[in-house]
């Protein structure tokens, strides 16, 4: 098994971000993504590591960044470490499989989410108001239950160790200004639309995901950071899926299951994850890769 990475040590390069999952660092023209084995739980970061868990991420989103091409460009520059700059060949070891070098860009000040199920923070907001970012759904919708159309459900880009927060769309109107906000609304919309039926046929529920989206310098927006990953998005397996409660789950949500049994107040330090629970995490999370692309680590 390949050898984890909790962090990447790359002293030759400038780093300009450690995020709760990825390390960033700035080449100049453009940004190195590494993808490590992180994994954070009700935003606080797990002491363990998952193993190959950055690699599937990685895979995932150059899969589906690829497939959506032409619905909007992406910031993928290279993802083979041969294509990356020679400062880079040296760490090798590290960036193997879990890094894309990519183009840079302004991010937009919202995470852009689609839902096309009733669950998780959609779910405990519907119980109390009957609506999901001000949008009002039918009433006695059972929990995981799909929506009629997927519904666009933006929220705020927390720092790290934060809390992201729901906002409606006129907020996002606010932030991001008319033009850009209903672009990346239905570009959201069409995306998750048509990975959720290329999945479905895969035997795998999309149930929500999270975008991002940034300008170029000559304003031109494309997709950044991640794309349709089980960190990113609700995965679960079609053939167990029932309605009127939560699921079994190809994500990490088989993690915040686990410490949900716990008596911990979801602030760090966080408790340590049995070996048994970091090892099948690691197996779903290669499971969703297998299913979706056919790879195999």
């Amino acid at each position: 098994m390949s050898a984890i990475v909790l962090e990447s040590n790359l002293p030759e390069l400038k780093m300009v971000n450690r995020g709760k999952v990825r390390d960033i660092y700035d080449l100049g023209e453009n940004l190195l993504i590494v993808t490590s084995d992180r994994l954070s739980a009700f935003d606080v970061i797990m002491n363990e590591g998952i193993p190959k868990k950055g690699q599937v991420l990685n895979q995932i989103s150059i899969f589906w960044f690829n497939r959506m091409a032409d619905i909007i460009p992406n910031h993928i520059i290279a993802t083979e470490v041969s294509d990356f700059p020679a400062v880079t060949h040296a760490y090798r070891d590290q960036l193997e499989g879990r890094t894309m070098l990519v183009k840079k860009a302004r991010p937009l000040p919202v995470e852009c989410i689609v839902r096309g199920y009733v669950s998780g923070s959609g779910w405990k907001e519907y119980q109390q108001q009957g609506s999901i970012c001000g949008i009002t759904l039918p009433e006695n919708l059972l929990e995981s239950a799909q929506l009629a159309e997927p519904i666009f459900t933006p929220s705020t880009k927390a720092e790290l160790g934060e809390h992201d927060e729901n906002i409606s769309f006129d907020e996002a109107v606010r932030l991001c200004g008319l033009e850009i906000a209903e672009r990346v609304r239905d570009k959201t919309l069409e995306i998750y639309s048509r990975a959720r039926d290329f999945a479905w046929e895969k035997g795998i529920i999309i149930a929500d995901t999270k975008f991002e989206f940034g300008l170029m310098d000559d304003g031109s927006l494309i997709w950044i950071d991640e794309a349709l990953s089980p960190d990113s998005s609700r995965f679960w397996p079609k053939d167990l899926y029932k309605p009127g409660g939560p699921q079994s789950s190809f994500d990490k949500q088989f993690v915040r299951d686990y410490l949900e049994t716990l008596d911990w107040d979801k602030q760090a330090p966080p408790p340590p994850l049995p070996p048994e629970i970091v090892n099948k995490t690691s197996e779903k999370y290669q499971e969703a890769l297998f299913q979706l692309t056919g790879i195999t680590l």
